[in-house]
């Protein structure tokens, strides 16, 4: 199918500086959780966007030097010229498919632990060290260290362009970027010409910008990443050091600060969300402009595109989601676009030390591990047919895939509509996007000839062996346990058949809840507290008890966990820590402190209780214990995948569907790990 012409502004080429992107869809610099790590596997998931259509590809930070290194955090080095050969395989493999290659050069001053070099973490001044609970501090940097520093940055530079790169970056944005803390008042208190007015706080930026130019300029683009409000949330001063530099840098990539507010769920921002603070760059500067606002529609880019917002299309976590939504938009397939939920999945994996995951594209990462596209599956391997029970994310991957190889593919679900957890998570508050994970798979599965999808379908044992077919794959999900047990609870406190005891199951399928809500959320994510914003907003008195000191644990990992805090106590939500679930009575609720304290009674009117969940394999356990009887019926194999196998995030879920429907006749079993590498000496 052709090009929407529409689009065509989209594909247009753009000059940055002495280099020149055939597009404007940029993948700007983000985390991958591996790095140095894992090079290869680095390396091709930054090739296979590039082969997506991206016309340029960015790596996450390269560190210039001992002093900016944040272990156990992963990272990129160019500390010296060992550091080339490695890092010189991203540029080449996003050069094979036509794409510039930009690098971000960091030094994250406050934010360095500096633990494995055992050097002290600089700063403007001496400060307590951000990103840590050690009571580290910096030192306040001499005229020696900021000479040091600047030269270590051009040194990178000089290191980057004999690497292959087209575009470096310098980087002062998200509050972690020395630069950021020079500009920032709060930090920098310095007297001497380092410090005072703006002008000074942006000396050593401009030096070390205006360095990078007269070294590498000549062929390759100097960008300046930098969030407009990154001066102490002050946007006039923001404003004015868009004015002040203007006309050094080859790029201007902005944003907002820091990283949390620059990459903000679904649940609190929509696509586009920057434009507001980020729009006055382009009637600022002459030079192109690149930002972010977790794009999924071609609509939205093009209209910020036509509306003098930006030049190019900035995108990380949606590039994440689709490698290929240039292509996509290239070949009028724009339906087929994988569109990020804004879940943040993928940032959790680097707060975890971990390679990067995504709920929507579930090869992130696998590239080269597993030798996984995100287009190509290989063809079937045998005439098999495939029995899916469970149309959640799991059943829905697995179909998507199962049927993209030719197998014959039959879907059944007990529920009237397809989309199991997914479906009825993005009915609750700032979840609708979630939907996307359903729709996405479902819209593939329709346009396929291979696949049978039945809803109103509960399947017991007896009915699957009537089926005659090959392989049966149970993704039957899970549910919440009613008994209390969890973290905290290793056994029963609860009977499970209190009627003003409440599941999130239950809410979901619009159980009522009456007079006085207390709401245990030993889940510690997003759920128990989207539950309580839903039964705030139906006029419940909602009091949140947690047995941690903080609510919602996990979404510090997301970057959210302020945000929902900030909303609870907006809806004037009482908040019980360190309390875990003793009983539950008909009137009342009591909770044993986890301390050994004074516990908490609360009036009770109705309880929801998040702890751990039960897996839905009583299907699956009732098949295997008559596999006498799978041959007579035909059987090869039968599984189960998802919740159904193992409690978990939505992402794991996707992934597992995914993972079978690949292994099924795959004889390659070997996987590569990822594998530490050693920084350079």
């Amino acid at each position: 199918m052709p090009r929407d012409p529409r689009y065509d502004v989209l594909f247009e080429p753009v000059k940055i500086g002495p280099v020149t992107t055939k597009n404007r869809f940029y993948q700007v610099p983000h985390c991958s959780g591996t790095s140095d790590n894992a090079p290869d596997a680095n390396t091709r998931m930054r090739e296979t966007k590039a082969e997506g259509g991206w016309g340029v590809v960015c790596t996450e930070i390269a560190e210039i030097g001992d002093t900016t290194e944040f272990w156990p955090f992963p990272s990129l080095h160019l500390w010296d010229d060992a550091d080339i050969k490695r890092i010189s395989r991203m540029p080449e493999a996003v050069h094979r498919h036509g794409a510039l290659a930009g690098v971000e050069l960091g030094h994250v001053g406050l934010a360095a632990g500096n633990r494995a070099s055992r050097t002290p973490p600089l700063g403007p001044t001496s400060r307590l060290t951000l990103e840590s609970v050690e009571p580290f501090q910096s030192k306040m940097m001499d005229k020696q260290d900021i000479r040091t520093l600047r030269q270590q940055h051009i040194a990178a530079a000089v290191r980057a362009k004999k690497a292959g790169f087209d575009i470096v970056y310098a980087y002062a944005g998200h509050g972690l970027s020395i630069f950021s803390q020079f500009l920032q008042p709060s930090f920098n208190t310095r007297s001497d010409e380092y410090g005072g007015s703006l002008e000074n706080r942006a000396r050593l930026l401009r030096e070390v910008l205006e360095g990078m130019k007269d070294a590498i300029g000549d062929t390759c683009a100097v960008a300046f990443r930098f969030g407009v409000n990154e001066i102490d949330g002050d946007l006039v001063q923001g404003q004015e050091l868009v004015e002040m530099l203007k006309d050094i840098p080859d790029l201007w990539d902005v944003n907002i600060s820091d990283w949390p507010e620059d990459s903000q769920t679904s649940r609190f921002s929509k696509e586009g969300f920057q434009e507001q603070q980020i729009a006055f760059v382009k009637g600022v500067v002459d030079k192109p402009v690149v930002s972010v606002g977790r794009f999924t529609s071609p609509d939205t880019m093009l209209s910020q595109v036509r509306r003098g917002v930006l030049d190019l299309v900035g995108a990380a976590r949606p590039s994440i989601a689709d490698p290929f939504i240039p292509t996509k938009i290239d070949e009028g397939r724009v339906d087929d676009i994988r569109e990020c939920i804004g879940c943040n999945v993928c940032a959790s994996g680097e707060m975890s030390y971990a390679p990067m995951r995504c709920t929507q594209n579930p090869t992130i990462m696998d590239e080269y591990r597993r030798g996984w596209h995100p287009e190509k599956v290989p063809p079937k391997g045998s005439d098999d047919s495939i029995l899916i029970v469970g149309g959640g994310p799991a059943g829905l991957e697995c179909a998507n895939i199962l049927s993209k190889r030719g197998y014959e593919v039959t879907v059944a679900d007990a529920r009237a509509d397809l989309g199991g957890r997914v479906k009825r998570e993005s009915s609750l508050p700032g979840l609708s996007e979630w939907v996307r994970v359903a729709d996405y798979r479902l819209y593939a599965l329709q346009q396929l000839d291979n696949v049978n999808l039945y809803t109103d379908s509960p399947l017991e044992a007896g009915d699957i062996l009537e089926f005659g077919m090959e392989h049966v794959v149970l993704a039957t999900g899970a549910k919440w346990r009613r008994d209390g047990v969890g973290r905290i609870n290793l056994m029963p406190v609860l009977r499970g058949d209190e009627a003003n005891v409440l599941t999130p199951d239950d809410i979901m399928d619009e159980a009522e809840a009456t007079g006085p809500v207390v709401i245990y959320d030993e889940d510690g994510a997003y759920l128990g507290n989207v539950i309580a914003e839903k039964l705030v907003k139906e006029g419940h008195d909602v009091t949140y008890v947690i047995p941690v000191p903080e609510v919602a644990p996990y979404l510090a990992l997301t970057m959210e966990q302020h945000k929902v805090i900030a909303r609870l106590m907006e809806l004037g939500m009482r908040i019980e820590r360190l309390k875990a679930l003793k009983a539950v009575h008909t009137d009342q609720i009591e909770f044993a402190c986890v301390h050994g304290g004074p516990g908490l009674t609360l009036p009770l009117g109705t309880a929801v209780v998040l702890t751990s969940k039960t897996p839905e394999d009583r299907v699956y356990q009732d098949l295997i214990a008559r596999e006498v009887e799978w041959p007579d019926a035909g059987m090869k194999t039968v599984s189960c995948i998802g919740d159904c196998e193992a409690p978990s995030i939505i992402a794991a879920a996707v992934h597992a569907g995914h993972r079978w429907a690949r292994d099924l006749d795959n004889t390659k079993q070997h996987v590569p790990q990822f594998l530490p590498m050693p920084l350079a000496q």
